[in-house]
């Protein structure tokens, strides 16, 4: 009889050519964001920025986000007596998420801060804090932007924008004015309608004392352990926006029933509902009849995060991506060393550069224009529309990309990977989907020239510089003369507007192989549809250097 080999435990269970967890880093450690950030005037930001990006970057976040995705939001409508308490739990992660996010300055601090640049100091800081964990990120946008909406109502504003701009989590539902923070939401989507808001039928009655009372029920509110929410009704004068607080000032609870909570595809952290109101207090904001005025105050805000947030979300899973090819060998090199994914990953870098320039672009904007520069404000009214249609469209097939570039190991939800690709499609849709943004477009160029002129003297700032980019110009402008079939070429002509925006932008402002990759793929077409397509000749070692570290 033959004697059983035996061999150690060890040699069958080592483990070798695995990418290490990437934690330990700071994630705001990025040239293009930082570069971005110095340019658009918030240099000062920059410690702080670092700071947070260590917090970012740990061990204790990445934990933060597999817990609260994996122990998802409970609603609770009853207490232990049966009455009715309508409250929605999360798990300790969550909060732990908020209290990072919020604390960094990432919600509605910016609308307190004097220093230009206060709004590019956000924007950075919620780009970070979306690349720890996307879902927590819905209520920081809603609080955000809802101050702007809200000063439409100044002695609504004077009592609670002190709490909107606090850098304090204070979570759970007491009476508001007596919390140290205060976070807000927005219900505007009905089921009958959807984007059709004017469709619809929640309706709002004014009492003797000067509130209102609302009845109907909104499909789609996120964050409902908010404390404050802007509401669109039908008032005798048409459709009116109007404020929903949680409790009431005197400590009783308003009627917010929650009906249920949404099943969706990722942003699984977040709670997102159906509320109901039945003889619900609120407050009206702006003038009656305006309500769609008023509340797309707090949409073109939301739409800038949503770019923000894309770029965030690109910037992280393109981190993933670099971090597993710089430490995962095959057929004896790494594998960002193997021609093919470099070019694969030179690909994803100068898309991730583009969007994140792009996002950092908007943010200075929104800053200038809170402080009167109207070329500015008339430049962010078509630059956001043009720039949430195309970032976030590109967004999905971007992290599928990135995942791919993990291969088996990105399949695996320990890897962190299909979390970030269930996200991926969400700020398509949230404010708005493709199809919105690109009529919104033709709105403005039709309703605001001065919008298509501040487009313009933008693009037109690197004239000259890139015959590629001129050429593409000169095209688009013929492209943008509004015609009877505008409607069905908007998206081509929103998709070129965005590629060109981005050429004018990486001209100026990135290294010279960036700009003129970018140029020749997006812009003069020498590019495959899938990514990793881009030509002979490219400076791919010049384009890595720019990965992530």
């Amino acid at each position: 009889m033959s004697t059983p080999i035996s061999h150690p435990t060890s040699v069958t269970h080592e483990v070798t050519n695995q990418a290490p967890p990437l934690t330990g880093h700071d994630a705001a450690d990025d040239a293009v964001l930082i570069e971005g950030v110095r340019r658009e005037g918030a240099a000062w930001h920059l410690d702080d920025l670092h700071r947070f990006g260590r917090v970012v970057g740990s061990e204790e976040a990445r934990t933060w986000a597999e817990q609260a995705n994996r122990h998802e939001p409970e609603l609770r409508t009853h207490d232990r007596y049966g009455n009715r308490v309508d409250e929605v739990d999360f798990h300790p992660a969550y909060h732990s998420l908020m209290d990072a996010t919020v604390g960094a300055g990432a919600a509605g601090t910016a609308w307190a801060d004097e220093r230009p640049g206060a709004h590019v100091a956000r924007a950075a800081t919620f780009m970070v804090a979306t690349m720890m964990e996307q879902g927590h990120m819905c209520p920081v946008s809603m609080t955000y932007a809802v101050v702007p909406a809200l000063r439409r109502a100044p002695e609504l504003a004077k009592m609670y924008e002190p709490l909107l701009t606090s850098k304090v989590y204070d979570p759970g539902l007491r009476t508001p004015t007596g919390k140290r923070g205060l976070l807000a939401g927005m219900g505007m989507t009905e089921k009958q309608g959807g984007t059709d808001v004017r469709a619809n039928t929640t309706a709002a009655a004014e009492q003797a004392d000067g509130t209102w009372r609302l009845r109907g029920h909104k499909w789609f509110t996120s964050a409902p352990m908010n404390d404050l929410f802007l509401v669109l009704a039908q008032a005798p004068g048409g459709l009116s926006c109007f404020l929903v607080p949680r409790v009431l000032p005197d400590g009783s609870r308003n009627t917010f029933r929650i009906q249920r909570l949404k099943d969706k595809l990722g942003n699984r952290s977040n709670a997102s509902s159906e509320p109901e109101f039945d003889d619900t207090v609120a407050w009206i904001v702006g003038e009656e009849g305006k309500g769609v005025r008023t509340i797309i105050d707090m949409v073109t805000m939301t739409r800038l995060d949503c770019v923000l947030g894309s770029a965030g979300h690109i910037r992280e899973s393109l981190a993933q991506a670099a971090h597993h090819t710089r430490h995962r060998s095959v057929f004896g090199a790494k594998l960002i060393d193997q021609p093919l994914m470099r070019n694969v990953l030179a690909d994803l870098g100068l898309e991730s550069e583009a969007a994140t320039t792009l996002g950092l672009r908007l943010a200075g904007a929104a800053d200038r224009a809170q402080r009167g520069d109207t070329q500015e404000r008339a430049f962010l009214r078509l630059a956001t529309a043009v720039s949430k249609y195309w970032v976030c469209k590109r967004q999905p097939a971007f992290v599928a990309e990135t995942l791919e570039c993990l291969g088996g190991n990105g399949y695996d939800e320990a890897s962190g990977m299909p979390r970030l690709y269930r996200e991926a499609p969400l700020n398509g849709i949230w404010e708005g989907s493709g199809n919105v943004n690109a009529l919104d477009m033709l709105r403005a160029l039709a309703r605001e020239p001065e919008s298509l002129e501040a487009f313009r003297t933008e693009i037109e700032a690197a004239a000259g510089a890139d015959r590629r980019l001129d050429a593409a110009w000169r095209e688009l402008r013929g492209e943008l003369v509004l015609t009877e079939d505008a409607p069905l070429r908007a998206r081509r002509v929103i998709e070129r507007a965005a590629l060109v925006l981005q050429g004018s932008l990486l001209v100026r402002h990135a290294p010279a192989a960036v700009a003129d990759t970018f140029c020749a793929s997006r812009l003069a077409g020498d590019q495959g549809f899938a990514f990793g397509t881009l030509p002979p000749g490219t400076d791919f070692a010049a384009l890595v250097e720019r990965l992530p570290a």
